[in-house]
């Protein structure tokens, strides 16, 4: 059996980039990032591992899906050059700031479009808003079997077989297919590729869709409403240096300032 499979994927701000390059605007109500690029979603590369691990030993077909606004296509077609054979993107103003079921809705719309699959994968959650809610919810709309915080996936015949994380270790699931399952960093990181996977990558198929095109109307979705978002507090710090003329001294002066700002 050669599995066909989807991975959902999502580009982020880079959540390895320093505080300094995040800015909170109070009045919209958005972060915004300030001079790093996107990356994709670090626990959806860890989704897209485990389906290529799955065509390593069986074959098969992997499509990438993503909705964004202003997609980065070089971030995005890292899916193609990793070994996904096929790029679905769908894109328009109203498809951003989504709440977790609306966009869920999308892309279950979108996972029917693409006609016949045996798994459904997503990251756990994603590196922005966290709410790991989504791949949940896709399951839900379309009846199948969910498993979630999958640490390893094989499949058996018609069977998949999953390595779920728990508490206190883990796990074996075997659930029938198609199903969806929600996989965790351990996992494995997304493999490197090669100048020549990169190039062959130009030549792999990228769909557009709007919600037109899957026959969403954008009335029936909700958006995602933030009450209040403020930035985090003030960390400034202050350096003292302790005088003494012995060492002695110095850590007894030290002592007395620790106690004076209440650290000891």
């Amino acid at each position: 059996m050669e599995p066909k499979i989807i991975v959902c994927i999502k580009q982020v701000p880079d959540p390895e980039g320093p505080p300094s390059a995040f800015q909170i605007d109070t009045e919209e109500k958005k972060v915004n990032p300030v001079g790093i690029s996107p990356v994709l979603n670090p626990f959806d590369e860890n989704a897209l591992e485990a389906a290529l691990k799955i065509k390593d030993s069986l074959g098969g077909r992997i499509t990438a899906i993503s909705m964004e606004n202003k997609p980065a296509m070089s971030i995005l077609k890292k899916a193609l050059s990793v070994g996904a054979d096929e790029l679905i993107i769908i894109k328009g103003d109203n498809v951003i700031d989504l709440d977790s079921h609306s966009t869920a809705q999308v892309l279950a719309s979108t996972i029917r479009k693409t006609g016949e699959y045996d798994l459904v994968l997503t990251g756990r959650q994603t590196a922005d808003w966290g709410f790991g809610l989504t791949g949940a919810t896709i399951a839900e709309i379309l009846q199948i079997p969910l498993i979630s915080v999958a640490q390893k996936i094989d499949i058996e015949g018609d069977k998949a077989v999953v390595e779920k994380l728990i508490r206190n270790g883990c796990e074996v699931v075997k659930t029938s297919m198609p199903a969806l399952v929600t996989v965790s960093s351990e996992v494995g990181d997304l493999r490197l590729f090669s100048l020549k996977a990169l190039k062959e990558a130009r030549n792999k198929p990228v769909t557009t869709y709007t919600l037109n095109d899957l026959g969403i109307d954008p009335a029936i979705l909700a958006y995602r409403e933030i009450e209040r978002l403020d930035p985090p507090p003030s960390r400034e710090r202050d350096c003292v240096f302790i005088e003494g003329e012995s060492s002695a001294e110095k850590g007894e002066m030290l002592a007395v300032r620790l106690r004076q700002d209440n650290v000891i």
